[in-house]
């Protein structure tokens, strides 16, 4: 839902993947700024919300990290139904995160939104020495699907600003017809964020 005419603009984010592969990580980086090295798997779903203050504007993620087992792969839809981005997100150190990414794109593609915003995120990228899933195997299979790439580790923090940011500055332009330019938010600027979150 979009609200344009004060520029506050309210938009669902959603992240899918194996069970393992960090999306909780990921999201707590994000919004708090947090890394645990042991990190609970997620039941059902969680909810979190990001409100990213910028020029002239407001935007309010509302993120859904949903879990990755697969006895909830059945809930997915209710989750990403209306989502105006999704983050499918594999592991590199297993080969079976990555083909299991691949069947939640095949799934976000039949599902027929031609506006979704769609992330491939191979994340822990610091466990190098562990890697089952080349660099060029997830850039590939993005650009022959027409996703966007990035290699990301929750733990030391990389490109998992890159990723979000990418995210804001997309979904203004493609979703809500305001001109990028207002959205603009230079790195320097994440540290003036004020980041909200909420666990359900």
């Amino acid at each position: 839902m979009a609200r344009t005419g004060n520029k506050n603009i309210q938009a669902k984010l959603v992240l899918l993947g194996d069970m393992g592969t960090g999306k909780t990580s990921l999201v707590l980086r994000f919004v708090k700024g947090q890394f645990f090295e042991f990190q609970e798997s997620t039941i059902g779903a969680a909810f979190f919300t990001q409100v990213l203050s910028l020029n002239e504007a407001t935007i309010k993620f509302d993120i859904w990290d949903t879990a990755g087992q697969e006895r909830y792969h059945s809930l997915a839809p209710m989750y990403y139904r209306g989502a105006a981005a999704a983050v499918v997100v594999y592991d590199i150190t297993s080969m079976d995160s990555f083909q299991r990414a691949k069947k939640w794109v095949q799934e976000l593609q039949r599902q027929g939104n031609p506006n979704l915003i769609m992330f491939l995120v191979a994340n822990k990228a610091d466990l190098e020495d562990k890697r089952q899933v080349g660099n060029e195997d997830g850039e590939q299979y993005a650009k022959e699907n027409g996703l966007s790439f990035l290699e990301t580790s929750a733990k030391t923090a990389q490109n998992v600003n890159e990723l979000f940011y990418e995210i804001v500055q997309r979904s203004a332009k493609n979703l809500f017809s305001v001109p990028t330019a207002t959205f603009l938010l230079q790195q320097r600027d994440w540290q003036k964020l004020t980041p909200h979150v909420k666990l359900e």
